[in-house]
């Protein structure tokens, strides 16, 4: 069932003051017990834990070993309880509702305002408000936005007593946290005891801080991500023993690194990252859908980022020689394409012949003159020509050896926990270095008249965890001040430059999170476009980001060494398209690959596109080591109304031919539809209620090989 548009707080005052959340059906409760702000449970149907007036169906928090809503530790000191209630607001806002809980510590004098924002979706935004009310400085070690009991379960009421435990509850993350393994997300059994999965502090930066659980019993599945760039955690506490008749089930979404996060001044107020999390009743597919709707509706909703325009990209950097006369060869080759978008990639600040050392030219932020004796404008001209937008890739948060202010402006790089200063690490804390970045990115969209920028990140995930010292003679995490100034100065850049499209990108999908897309029309989710990975991991991070935020290439990046031509580009081509060549600049395309290359631009750009940016997915293997195993991956896209739909068949295999049964999920019974078989370019009429009944199967010839299904409705 869909969700409703409707938000609501349903507060009840009193000795121990209750908070009862209604968004869409999804139903959360907290309540003030005792001075402490506790977790009193969910519902998926829409009913409040009260709707029994004398009988609630509230979670009895002391059953929980950490039942708060939060947890904070200040100059170590635990604020999880005694706190005093100061008021509660509702704040009505275009699109939904925006409470603030206001809770003074009787512990120490800190003032704590909880944040909800509900926006009609089932889903909703959690964040703190920190203020230091002492003339002392306050000392942040330990910081949880939100947290607390989810469920517990009665095994004799639910028929269950006596199973194995380990069945009722499975978790879906990102199991991988290396480059080029974005996205691989996985299920797992839930064993009762503490599961926590670190997102880089303590692990690599691919890990997309996204977290599933679901309810093998019941059919609930809660969903959350962690809108931050720095160290987070998730954390499930599943206490359960075979045998036992109850279960409790708790949640945790924490910011983490080194202690002390931050220290605030006296009077100074900190604001913490957010928290989404969402709960629906059935199944995945419906969980991702809808924390797709809040994303879009409430979370990556700045009007100058609006993904919709969907421009096809091209690109060329450090793979060639990046010189004027192969720049020109490929624009036309992209031009034939159907490319939209010309992109200069790392590399054009360079030498020539020293293309793959662009890391460390970082920092220059200007052509090198030997390479482009004509400056940019002659490249940006000739695209305009062609029909085709300018865009340049630029890397501004790190810098290069061979730059000036690598030398010249030490201060400017950050110190690690062992005194050792950073390779490159621009610290974004120093205002002078902040403005000097900020100060760039303008004059480079200015100066070189840029219609899309393309921001780069490639620094080791141990340099977000610097230490730095205070006035209060003593060291603080750099990470949550250093992260706020980079936030800030993108959104300001983006609303400076409204027309401009901002592409993130982080040695690929390291930094994908939705604090760090706030201000990105979207975002690149790997640098491995090798397949059948490649797949994968569109599969996986559509799960985790809307389809049209997620870039996905085609050619290069070892895309064209394994695989069928069909394959390669149809990975594109359910998220955002971008295109490599496929010849080199001396060399004549071939024409069978550029007709099936136009043919399938030409796909994406009237049929696709028109409707992904409200689409839903379908995600028919959502779990990477089962399609792994399975030998496919099918992904699925579909408009809302079910007039329109697009499904990827991929034989991720090495065994050779197979067949393949499928259902489209976004077909509606009641209509009539063509269904395009594209390996053929063949047409057949089907009716809604046969599809739903038998499915539609397809034949793939060989490994790795690929068929795109296309259904419209007949009208």
């Amino acid at each position: 069932m869909k969700s409703k548009n409707f938000s609501d707080v349903y507060y009840q005052p009193g000795e121990n003051p209750v908070f009862c959340f209604r968004s869409g059906l999804a139903v959360y409760e907290e309540g003030l017990m005792n001075g402490a702000l506790v977790g009193l449970g969910y519902n998926s149907a829409g009913y409040p834990l009260n709707v029994l007036t004398n009988c609630p169906s509230r979670i009895d928090y002391r059953r929980f070993g950490e039942p708060y809503a939060f947890n904070l530790t200040v100059n170590g000191c635990c604020l999880d309880f005694c706190q005093k209630l100061v008021g509660f607001d509702e704040i009505k806002e275009e699109d939904g509702l925006h409470t603030v809980l206001t809770l003074d510590s009787e512990i120490m004098p800190v003032r704590i305002r909880v944040h909800t924002l509900l926006d009609g979706t089932q889903m909703f935004t959690r964040w703190l408000e920190i203020e230091n009310l002492s003339d002392l400085p306050a000392n942040i070690s330990r910081l949880c936005p939100f947290a607390g009991g989810i469920e517990s379960m009665d095994l004799r009421r639910m028929m269950h007593n006596g199973e194995d435990i380990s069945d009722f509850y499975s978790t879906g993350y990102v199991d991988d946290d290396e480059w080029g393994f974005e996205g691989m997300l996985s299920w797992h059994k839930l064993m009762p005891d503490t599961t926590s999965v670190d997102i880089r502090y303590n692990r690599d930066r691919h890990r997309h801080p996204v977290f599933f659980i679901r309810n093998n019993v019941t059919g609930d599945v809660w969903f959350s991500q962690i809108g931050w760039s720095g160290g987070c955690r998730f954390t499930v506490d599943y206490n359960a023993q075979q045998g036992r008749n109850n279960t409790y089930l708790a949640f945790k979404a924490e910011i983490t690194g080194i202690a002390p996060l931050i220290i605030l001044g006296a009077g100074e107020s900190y604001t913490t990252p957010e928290v989404h999390i969402g709960l629906v009743h059935g199944g995945v597919d419906d969980a991702v859908n809808e924390m797709h709707a809040h994303i879009r509706k409430s979370v990556l909703n700045m009007p100058e980022a609006d993904p919709s325009a969907l421009l096809v990209g091209c690109g060329m950097g450090a793979e060639h020689d990046m010189s004027v006369e192969t720049s020109k060869a490929f624009i036309d080759q992209f031009a034939e394409m159907g490319g939209e978008v010309f992109i200069i990639d790392a590399g054009w600040q360079n030498p020539p012949h020293k293309e793959m050392m662009w890391g460390e030219y970082n920092g220059f932020n200007a052509p090198d003159a030997e390479r482009y004796p004509n400056g940019l404008k002659e490249l940006s001209d000739y695209c305009h020509e062609k029909g085709m937008k300018f865009a340049l890739w630029v890397e501004i948060e790190r810098l290069g050896k061979f730059c000036p202010m690598f030398s010249e402006k030490p201060e400017w790089r950050l110190n690690n926990a062992f005194g050792e200063q950073s390779g490159n690490l621009l610290d974004m804390t120093n205002p002078e270095a902040a403005k000097w970045a900020e100060d760039e990115l303008a004059r480079i969209i200015a100066e070189y008249k840029l219609d899309l920028l393309r921001i780069d990140f490639n620094v080791n995930f141990r340099e977000h965890f610097a230490m730095k010292d205070t006035p209060y003679g003593i060291k603080e995490c750099v990470s949550l001040r250093h992260y706020e100034a980079v936030y800030a100065m993108y959104r300001r850049l983006k609303k400076r430059f409204p027309s401009v499209i901002f592409e993130n990108c982080a040695g690929g999908g390291a930094r994908t999170d939705l604090g760090m897309m706030k201000a990105f029309n979207h975002t690149w989710v790997s640098d491995c476009q090798r397949y059948p990975r490649s797949v994968f991991i569109t599969n996986g991070m559509t799960m985790a980001l809307p389809p049209e935020r997620v870039d996905r290439l085609f050619a290069g990046m070892g895309c064209h060494e394994d695989g069928a031509l069909d394959a390669h580009i149809r990975n594109t081509m359910l998220g955002h398209m971008s295109l490599n060549v496929v010849a080199p600049a001396a060399a004549f395309a071939n024409p069978k690959q550029m007709e099936f290359i136009k043919h399938s631009v030409n796909l994406y750009k009237d049929f696709i596109r028109p409707f992904l940016p409200e689409s839903r997915i379908y995600h028919h293997t959502p779990d990477t080591p089962k399609a792994r195993e399975n030998g496919n991956v099918i992904v699925e896209v579909a408009s809302n109304n079910s007039a329109k739909g697009a499904v990827g068949v991929f034989n991720v295999s090495f065994s050779g031919e197979r067949l393949v049964n499928f259902t489209p999920k976004g077909i509606d019974i009641s209509k009539n539809y063509r269904v395009c078989f594209d390996n053929v370019r063949k047409n057949v009429e089907l009716s809604g209620a046969s599809i739903m009944q038998n499915g539609i199967s397809i034949k793939l010839g060989a490994s790795l090989a690929s068929e795109l299904v296309l259904y419209e409705a007949i009208p």
